[in-house]
């Protein structure tokens, strides 16, 4: 019953953001499959809600993950201007990114290797910091992997399944320079939330 109440609250918020509105309200014109608005647009809304700022102040980017088996460059890339022309006028950058073609780049980029995934909402249960795992479909289904406690208690814990355990200092720093408040909860039992 409480997770529930924390889901209307977390939805409530991230709507009243109206990049975030949007974004949701135009990702079915993308014509892919699979579509989430996920993490940092979504849990810095809730962030900047608990301390009193507006909705869209610290948020760097807004991502949208899909899923495509096509894992050429070229389809990716198409998705990605389609994209930027849909979402020109927002004045923000939004970040679309094929969840198929992750594991390609992955381990280049942060060291580690990316396992094969079959759809996005595996790449929302990867983040780093588990209470960021989070995504709104297009069809509005919300996804919180480990619920939604840590994100409202402002618990930076490390997420057990995350590729790359060796981010999780870097990114508690990058969150913790635009809401000082959050803290970072050390764990030693490798669950993802208590």
């Amino acid at each position: 019953m409480m997770e529930e109440s924390l889901q209307d609250r977390f939805l409530a918020v991230v709507l009243e953001n109206p990049v975030n509105r949007t974004i949701l309200q135009r990702m079915p014109d993308l014509g892919v499959e699979d579509t989430w608005l996920v993490a940092g647009c979504l849990f810095g809304a809730i962030w900047n809600a608990l301390s009193g700022r507006p909705l869209t102040e610290n948020i760097r980017d807004y991502d949208v993950f899909y899923y495509d088996p096509d894992t050429s460059y070229e389809a990716e890339d198409a998705v990605i201007r389609r994209g930027a022309a849909l979402f020109a006028d927002l004045g923000v950058e939004v970040e679309i990114r094929n969840q198929a073609r992750v594991p390609l780049w992955f381990e280049a980029r942060f060291g580690a290797p990316y396992p094969p995934i079959s759809e996005s909402r595996t790449g929302i249960d990867r983040f780093v910091v588990a209470g960021t795992c989070c995504g709104i479909s297009q069809a509005g289904e919300v996804r919180a992997t480990y619920g939604f406690e840590d994100m409202f208690a402002g618990v930076l814990r490390r997420n057990p399944i995350s590729p790359t355990p060796h981010q999780f200092r870097f990114k508690c720093g990058s969150y913790r320079e635009r809401w000082p408040w959050l803290r970072i909860v050390e764990q030693t039992d490798g669950a993802g939330t208590s």
